[in-house]
């Protein structure tokens, strides 16, 4: 499932850290800061795929040099508090393939360089061996000045402003959802990704009346792991597999977080079902079926997608939906059939549909009782939703973890930064 992240973060002095320390760590190369004397290296670093500069047109020609151009960014710095970089972490798609991967990548960069005037340097790693084999991830390392032909010059102050800054981050999270998507659509994947806070998809959901993707939405934002919680949660994970037995969480942070991302799996079942009673429904009505003849081929489709599994009475109700949306709009009742439990009175389609379903119903847990045990989908919902939560630290929107990698992870007898690690 395509997910979308895109974080920013500067490199400060007051924090320890330096543009040459972060341009070596992320590239994988060795530099050696001349502000400080002290020497970076980190050529020993794996799963760096691909690495590269962009510079504004007039921009000298030793800003393609990764260790002039980050020396020189450091030396227009003065203050003891500059920001000398700013980091725009990005989450790459793993359905798309490495080359389109790059070329993405390549567009944000140009976009960054055409709209700020800065000096971009691009490092593409790969997931790590141990982690989340989808998380490929870009590490775009940014100036803080406009570079022009004599050298840089002028603050990016928009970025830095506390009343232009967000929305300028805003708009470029914008850009790259686009980016993701049009890059999505090509590959033919129907998965999409978006830049907006949960609050606001909601928002947009409910003006366009889909209710089912508003219930979805109306949830918290995924609490970070953390590097200690999310590297033992993995090494679960991994085990549970190995073991063939269910993976429990370990920590209190998983616990949560698995709970939730049950919860919207459990919700994207329950969409699919729907969608798919919807377009059998309107292919049936479109060959002439009646109403409630299409409504029932409709709910058999969509309970054909989990055998064994008891649906659920939002379902039927959502499902009878699709055939009438009100009390007012009714089929006339076929001729001769009266309802059971009143004789004389005409059945609706609702009633119809309600019981064909149980039917179904029946049919699917005769079939066997080790399916009779399946729970169903507001089983599911129920057990996940209603774990005990605790607010923790809350990061913007991710919906997978950020693969934690550590600047000091290469033993050397050379200096280091210490404060580059994220």
């Amino acid at each position: 499932m395509a997910s979308y992240h895109l974080s920013v973060k500067t490199i400060k002095r007051s924090a320890g850290r330096t543009a040459t320390a972060a341009g070596a760590y992320r590239a994988g190369e060795r530099i050696e800061c001349q502000r400080e004397g002290r020497i970076h290296d980190y050529t020993r670093k794996q799963g760096i795929e691909e690495t590269f500069i962009i510079a504004p047109e007039t921009a000298p020609s030793w800003a393609q040099d990764r260790a002039a151009l980050w020396n020189a960014a450091e030396a227009s710095e003065t203050r003891s508090n500059s920001v000398t970089a700013r980091e725009w972490e990005l989450s790459l798609p793993f359905e798309i393939s490495a080359e389109v991967r790059s070329q993405i990548t390549r567009e944000f960069a140009e976009q960054l360089v055409s709209r700020y005037g800065v000096a971009v340097d691009v490092a593409i790693h790969a997931p790590n061996r141990e982690g989340d084999q989808r998380n490929h991830h870009a590490h775009v390392l940014t100036t803080t000045r406009q570079l022009e032909s004599d050298g840089f010059t002028a603050k990016t102050r928009v970025l830095d402003s506390a009343k232009t800054g967000g929305a300028e981050i805003e708009q470029m999270r914008g850009v790259w959802a686009e980016l993701q998507n049009r890059a999505l659509e090509r590959a033919g994947e129907a998965e999409r990704v978006d830049h907006r806070s949960l609050e606001k998809q909601r928002e947009a959901a409910l003006d366009k009346g889909d209710e089912v993707k508003a219930e979805e939405l109306d949830r918290d934002p995924e609490l970070k792991l953390g590097p200690a919680a999310n590297s033992m949660e993995r090494r679960e994970k991994a085990a549970a597999e190995r073991d063939g037995r269910e993976y429990v969480p370990l920590t209190e942070r998983g616990a949560v977080v698995h709970a939730a991302r049950q919860a919207r799996m459990a919700f994207q079942e329950m969409r699919e079902r729907l969608d798919l009673a919807r377009e059998v429904y309107g292919a049936a009505r479109d060959e002439g079926q009646g109403r409630v003849s299409a409504g029932l081929v409709a709910l058999r489709a969509a309970a054909s997608r989990e055998r064994g599994a008891v649906a659920s009475d939002d379902i039927r109700e959502r499902l009878a939906q699709i055939t009438g949306r009100d009390d007012s709009d009714r089929e006339e009742p076929e001729r001769g059939v009266q309802s059971g439990d009143e004789p004389g009175r005409p059945r609706n389609a609702q009633e119809r549909l309600r019981e064909a379903l149980d039917k179904d119903r029946g049919v699917e847990l005769d079939a066997g009782a080790e399916d009779d045990k399946k729970p169903s989908i507001r089983e599911r919902l129920d057990e996940v939703l209603n774990k005990p939560r605790e607010r923790l630290e809350i990061e913007d929107e991710p919906e997978k973890d950020r693969e934690v990698e550590s600047e000091n992870e290469i033993e050397r007898d050379v200096d280091r930064d210490r404060g580059l690690s994220h």
